[in-house]
């Protein structure tokens, strides 16, 4: 008897004040600049190496369109011109062109998003509080901070994002903190 009691006392104290896992919610954070009518400039631009006003200073030679139909083959091929044109002297070539495009190429219209990889955190809580925020998948394709939401609340944080030529690792979460 005086050993389960042991056990239930040791036990008690253990939980207190012990740090547990509550698992992050992240919600957002593909948001897009309203000049970019909805296009993830910010993620198209790193993956060509260029910086997004480049990008949409090259994209304004562009003539996309009509919503809802596909261009002519004739516009296409003008298009594109139109961006080598402009981008040709970063170093952007016709295939990494593609690349990027294709990997980036969605129809919001039908409700699509870009490619992208969800994040994944845990937060540390203890004593009924959030102590800190653990990354344990830095997601991709974010063009904008998250928000962050714990155990149904929303948590105070500051997000950095990485941007790369790295298309699977593009708009990921760099660091996360509590703010």
């Amino acid at each position: 008897m005086k050993l389960m009691a042991l056990w239930i006392c040791v036990a008690g104290l253990s939980a207190q004040g012990l740090e547990t896992r509550v698992p992050v919610v992240f919600s957002g954070g593909h948001e897009t600049n309203p000049v970019d009518h909805g296009r993830p400039v910010v993620l198209v631009a790193a993956g060509l190496n260029v910086p997004p006003e480049v990008f949409r200073e090259a994209f304004s030679h562009v003539k996309p369109a009509p919503a809802g139909q596909e261009p002519k083959p004739g516009q296409v091929d003008l298009n594109k011109q139109a961006l080598l044109h402009a981008l040709g002297k970063y170093g952007v070539t016709n295939a990494l062109l593609d690349r990027v495009s294709d990997y980036y190429r969605y129809n919001g219209r039908d409700g699509e998003l870009w490619r992208h990889t969800p994040a994944e955190a845990y937060a540390a809580w203890k004593d009924g509080k959030v102590t800190g925020i653990v990354l344990t998948r830095a997601g991709a394709g974010y063009t904008s901070a998250t928000q962050v939401t714990v155990g149904g609340k929303p948590v105070a944080v500051v997000i950095q994002l990485a941007f790369s030529q790295e298309l699977s690792r593009n708009g990921s979460i760099a660091s996360i903190a509590l703010q």
